[in-house]
This record gives C-alpha cells, sequence and structure tokens, in this order.
C-alpha cells in the first residue's frame, strides 16, 4: 500500500504535539483555509508516493522520539495508510497525535470504516478548520481558538469530546518512567 506524503519524515519537532515528535506530513486537503501555513500540500496529485512499508522501517530505527504527529495537508484524506502507520507507531510505543480540518463530530458522522479504524489508533486529535480571525500565538499546538486538542480514546469512549488536559504526561513518557521504576 502507499501514502502520498509532501515530504519527507521530520524528526525532532517539539510544535507538533507533546514531547520530541516525528512528523508525517501527507499531501492533499480540500479545506483551503484561508492563510493556511502550509498551502503547498493541498493538491492531491503533488508531493511523492511512498510505500506504508518503507515509513514503517523508517518508524522502527527511530531513536529519541515521544510520538508520531500525522499533518499535512489533511490525514483524513488517505486514512487506510494513516491508519495502518499509526497502529505499528503504537505498537513502537509512540503516542499518535494528527491534524485534521475537520472535526471529531464530522468525523463520526462519516461513518466511513477507514476513518474511524485511523481515529481509533490516534491518542490526540487537533480538530477543526484554521480561522485567522481567531488566530494567536498564545494557543498550544493550533493557530486559532476555534480548534480544539482533543483525548480521543476518552472522547470515544464516552460518545462526547473531551479535550486532552496538556498537562498530562505523554503515553510515551508514561511508558518509559514505568520501564524505569
Amino acid at each position: 500500500m502507499q501514502i502520498r506524503l509532501a515530504a519527507d519524515l521530520q524528526e525532532d519537532s517539539i510544535v507538533d504535539g507533546k514531547g520530541i515528535r516525528t512528523v508525517i506530513w501527507t499531501q492533499g486537503c480540500s479545506h483551503n483555509c484561508p492563510y493556511c501555513h502550509n498551502p503547498k500540500t493541498h493538491d492531491f496529485n503533488g508531493g511523492e508516493l511512498v510505500e506504508v512499508e518503507d515509513i514503517i522501517e523508517r518508524l522502527e530505527e527511530l531513536n529519541g522520539q515521544d510520538g508520531i504527529t500525522f499533518s499535512g495537508g489533511d490525514p483524513m484524506f488517505q486514512a487506510k495508510p494513516c491508519a495502518i502507520l499509526a497502529k505499528k507507531s503504537h505498537e513502537l510505543g509512540f503516542d499518535v497525535w494528527a491534524y485534521t480540518g475537520f472535526t471529531f463530530e464530522e468525523l463520526l458522522e462519516k461513518g466511513n470504516s477507514d476513518v474511524l479504524d485511523f481515529l481509533s489508533n490516534i491518542d490526540v486529535l487537533v480538530d477543526g478548520r484554521f480561522e485567522i480571525d481567531k488566530k494567536s500565538m498564545d494557543l498550544e499546538f493550533r493557530g486559532s481558538s476555534n480548534q480544539r486538542v482533543i483525548d480521543v480514546p476518552k472522547s470515544l469512549e464516552h460518545h462526547e469530546v473531551i479535550l486532552f488536559n496538556l498537562s498530562e504526561k505523554t503515553f510515551a513518557k508514561q511508558r518509559r518512567e514505568a520501564l524505569y521504576i
């Protein structure tokens, strides 16, 4: 299976979720948010097709990373390969964040099995379109105040949006600490 990427994997990001992260930049987005910070990722035919297995090999070689973040573009447009990569990321001990222009509710309403599979392998989802009139430099891990940082497992369990507590430790840090106790 292949996935269309906008760029090579980006290691050591500290702005795309809690901790030190590797970002998978997906290609393709139809939201066309005015003033999007990454408009080169909108073209569904841009970027480069990459084998999912090749990305898995790269993930297996990562060191010093707390988690994996899916961004783009909008990874929900490639939910099936992203779900495979997110599941493998969990198996490797990484927590998984994803950014999408869709709201959590819109994703659930779609009822798309690939999207639901991807969601079930995401720890934290930053949802909603970027809105320039709600832009703030004071927000953590999001560009505009309408966007939410969602605890996906709790939200799926309780059937309502539950925001992620940004003061909590990441899954990867909790796992590492447990190994050294």
